[in-house]
């Protein structure tokens, strides 16, 4: 089985793509940038500020002191808590999830718990957002670290957006409000973005007509957007988008890539009018490590290997490998697989892993040799938890996310489409 995330101490820098990784959290959250790991490179949109804190307590605080702690206040908040984890949060977190899953699944389980007075998201910025959107009033959303950010989710900003949009509906000859259907019924062009994008973009969608995906229903939610409009403009995943529109028949050529550093995206007015698909210049770091090449030497090691990958991965990525589907496809696909399989993954390390663990009569190994995990799921440490929960049972909420008003009445009408859009069987 593949090293995991606790073995980078050890690990020489040629197994590990920063083994700084090893170091806690904490030592990085006031650093600007998404820490080390697979995104350290990204680049940051200014600004971009979410400091982290955890008091030096915490810090210093043995790993079987903090998981005593995590026990005890869950257990004397009782119902008035809840705790979402995502499946990429590291397994010490996960052990004090109520709730485990991808990003569709996570926000349906914010609905479930009416009568929790809190909700703790082990997971990153936009989804701790959208919980706080989706849950009652007086139900407060804490996320542990506010340093846990995503790097895709800033290659979109609200700014860029509107700029494009405005580029977009000018070349189009269409009202920017977006509101005016044509002859046939459908407007010129629909917003759609993914999940992993902040509040402010899927209040966007939601004042456009449009609508928020996630991996396990863009097919579904593409098919709506179609139903209502000629073009989608998708952001800020370009390889979930790209991959979710082939598969439903979408040319290559009818979905140029829209570069927000350029005019017209770097496109011509003619490619733009022919276009069904508008892609996002965004990326998930962590998926686009994966490659073909990746593949090829897994299936020459065995030719009787699985290979399943996050439609995140690179178009040549998913078309070489024998399925591609979200967290949640990917843990069924195993599922259904043989004992005695070998299964190569192309997600996030700390997923995998607890996959080879709950299924250990196959062989499931991650496709990437070196250890990357998310460097902002990682971010959510067992320290933070367990402060963040000590306060709760003292009577102090720390690290809140809100979301104002009125991007949340937006952003809401685009989240509740995305609910009615259950993925595909």
């Amino acid at each position: 089985m593949t090293a995991s995330v606790h073995d980078l101490i050890t690990l020489s820098p040629k197994d590990s793509c920063n083994t700084k990784l090893a170091a806690g959290p904490w030592d990085f959250d006031t650093v600007p940038g998404y820490g080390p790991g697979s995104s350290q490179a990204d680049r940051l949109p200014d600004p971009v500020s979410r400091p982290g804190q955890l008091p030096e307590r915490y810090q210093l605080m043995p790993e079987p002191e903090l998981q005593e702690r995590i026990l005890a206040a869950k257990a004397t908040l009782g119902e008035e808590l809840v705790i979402l984890g995502h499946f990429y949060q590291r397994d010490e977190v996960i052990a004090h999830a109520d709730f485990v899953g991808d990003s569709f699944q996570l926000a349906n389980a914010a609905l479930s718990k009416p009568e929790a007075k809190t909700i703790v998201f082990c997971g990153v910025h936009f989804m701790a957002e959208t919980a706080d959107i989706l849950s009652a009033p007086e139900q407060a959303v804490i996320l542990p670290n506010l340093a846990a950010g995503c790097s895709m989710a800033d290659m979109a900003d609200e700014s860029s957006v509107e700029t494009a949009w405005e580029e977009i509906c000018e070349t189009y000859g269409v009202d920017p409000e977006n509101t005016l259907p044509d002859a046939e019924g459908k407007l010129s062009i629909l917003p759609v973005t993914y999940m992993n994008s902040s509040a402010a973009l899927k209040a966007f969608c939601g004042r456009h007509g449009g609508i928020v995906c996630t991996s396990s229903n863009a097919s579904t939610v593409l098919e709506w957007a179609f139903e209502r409009a000629h073009r989608v403009l998708f952001f800020p995943d370009q390889h979930l988008g790209r991959n979710t529109a082939k598969a439903m028949g979408v040319p290559l050529e009818q979905m140029p890539l829209w570069n927000p550093r350029k005019a017209l995206g770097g496109n011509t007015a003619e490619q733009l009018r022919e276009a069904k698909v508008l892609l996002w210049h965004g990326f998930c770091s962590v998926h686009r490590r994966f490659t073909v090449d990746q593949i090829s030497q897994a299936r020459a090691a065995d030719p009787g290997v699985k290979i399943i990958v996050h439609p995140e991965c690179p178009m040549p990525v998913v078309d070489a490998a024998d399925a591609a589907g979200s967290t949640d496809a990917i843990q069924k696909f195993i599922a259904a697989c043989a004992p005695g399989d070998r299964i190569g993954v192309g997600t996030e390390i700390n997923m995998v892993n607890r996959l080879a663990a709950q299924f250990p009569d196959r062989t499931i190994f991650c496709l990437d040799p070196v250890i990357c995990p998310c460097s902002t799921m990682y971010r959510i440490h067992p320290g933070y938890l367990a402060w963040v929960l000590e306060e709760l049972v003292a009577g102090e909420v720390h690290n809140q996310v809100s979301v104002e008003p009125e991007v949340s009445v937006h952003a809401k009408v685009a989240l509740d489409r995305m609910l009615a859009a259950k993925p595909k069987a």
